[in-house]
C-alpha cells in the first residue's frame, strides 16, 4: 500500500517572514485558522524563524500566548523552526537554556519540531534534539538536511548526515532547500538514496 504525501504549510511563519518581514499578527491569523485546519495538514508551521523577535520587538505581543493561542485554535499540529543550539537567534545559547526553551516550547503547544543547524553540524543539533525528544508531550522531531552546492555537500554525504540524524533519534528527515538550489534530478537522486 502506498504511502500518502503529507503536506506541511508554513504559510503562518515562513509566509509573512519572507514577504512582510514577519509582521503578520495573532489578529490577522485568527480568522484563517479554520479553514487551514479543515485542510488537513500534516502541520502548520507557525512558530519560530524571526517570529519570536518580532512579537517582542515589532509587534508589542507575548511570543508565548501566541503560541498558546494558537493551539487553543488548532487541531493540526503546530511546527515549529529551531536553529539548533541557536535556538531562534544568531548566537549559541547555553545547554541549560536549549533544553528549557524546547520543553516550554513544547508545554505551550509545539507538535513538531523541525530542527537544523545552517552549516549541517550535528553537534549543534544534539542538545536541542535529545530535549525534544524527552519532552512528556511526545512531540514529533524532525531533522534538517540544509541543501547546499560545493565540492563537499554531496547526495551521499547528505545520506550520512541523514544517517547521524536517524541516529539521534529523530522520527523524520526533513530536506531544508531555503536557497532553492536542488534540482528535481538531484533531489531525485537523494531522495532515492535517502531512502
Amino acid at each position: 500500500m502506498a504511502k500518502p504525501v503529507k503536506i506541511m504549510e508554513t504559510v503562518l511563519r515562513d509566509g509573512h517572514q519572507s514577504l512582510l518581514a514577519t509582521r503578520m499578527r495573532i489578529e490577522d491569523m485568527l480568522p484563517q485558522l479554520s479553514a487551514l485546519d479543515k485542510i488537513g495538514y500534516k502541520a502548520l508551521e507557525a512558530w519560530g524563524g524571526a517570529t519570536f523577535d518580532s512579537c517582542l520587538r515589532f509587534l508589542d505581543e507575548d511570543p508565548w500566548e501566541r503560541l498558546r493561542t494558537l493551539k487553543q485554535n488548532l487541531r493540526t499540529p503546530i511546527q515549529m523552526l529551531l536553529r539548533g543550539q541557536n535556538l531562534l537567534g544568531y548566537n549559541h545559547y547555553s545547554n541549560d537554556v536549549v533544553e528549557k526553551f524546547v520543553q516550554k516550547a513544547s508545554e505551550h503547544g509545539v507538535g513538531v519540531f523541525r530542527i537544523f543547524d545552517a552549516l549541517n553540524d550535528v553537534r549543534n543539533l544534539k542538545v536541542a534534539i535529545k530535549a525534544a525528544l524527552n519532552c512528556p508531550e511526545k512531540p514529533e522531531v524532525q531533522g534538517c538536511l540544509v541543501y547546499t552546492i560545493s565540492p563537499v555537500h554531496t547526495n551521499e554525504s547528505f545520506v550520512e548526515l541523514a544517517k547521524e540524524l536517524k541516529n539521534m533519534g529523530c522520527h523524520s528527515v526533513c530536506i531544508k532547500d531555503m536557497s532553492g538550489l536542488l534540482k528535481p534530478y538531484v533531489a531525485e537522486d537523494l531522495i532515492k538514496k535517502l531512502k
